[in-house]
């Protein structure tokens, strides 16, 4: 359980679960966290902003602010889900050529517990680029949720939006930071 006043950034990419990001929202804050939206640019088309910027009380951020514009809140933790390979695989490599990107490119030098579902198919899951960001981002303390038990990759063509693990990434940022 986060203590009083604790922020959770949900990080949602542009992935077929992110429309059902307010499901994770709920969870979040019945837990007793403050939830700050940031949306990739891509996912903006996904996601219902309106809806999520009055379930959490917060602007959906997508990129970085205006210099008159109020700085929100330091993360406390970070969940990103849905995660998409190519952001998966930018925040291995460092990129931060986007908002998003760029609050994931310091939490792990930050000492902020990051938890990332991912929300790939079988093809993508098995190319090496992606298995070796995985690997290099668990090698950082990242907790990424992949593997038996956790999110299991679908076919490609397919998707299981409905059956996306969404509860698993406060069980696990439960487990590391709390």
């Amino acid at each position: 359980m986060p203590g009083p006043g604790e922020v959770l950034y949900i990080i949602v990419c542009a992935a077929g679960p992110a429309s059902d990001v307010g499901r994770l929202v709920t969870l979040a804050q019945d837990a007793g966290w403050t939830v700050q939206i940031v949306a990739t640019p891509s996912a903006l088309d996904f996601i219902d902003t309106a809806a999520l910027e009055k379930q959490t009380g917060r602007p959906v951020r997508s990129r970085y602010r205006k210099p008159h514009e109020p700085k929100s809140p330091r993360a406390d933790a970070v969940i990103v889900a849905p995660a998409t390979y190519n952001t998966i695989n930018k925040f291995a490599q460092g990129i931060a050529d986007t908002y998003a990107l760029g609050v994931l490119a310091e939490a792990p030098g930050l000492g902020i517990p990051v938890v990332i579902l991912p929300y790939v198919n079988t093809a993508l899951a098995a190319r090496v680029p992606f298995r070796r960001s995985v690997d290099r981002l668990r090698a950082e303390g990242v907790r990424v949720l992949l593997g038996p038990g956790q999110f299991e990759p679908h076919p490609p063509a397919s998707e299981r939006i409905g059956a996306y693990p969404w509860p698993l990434t406060l069980d696990y940022l439960a487990d590391s930071s709390h």
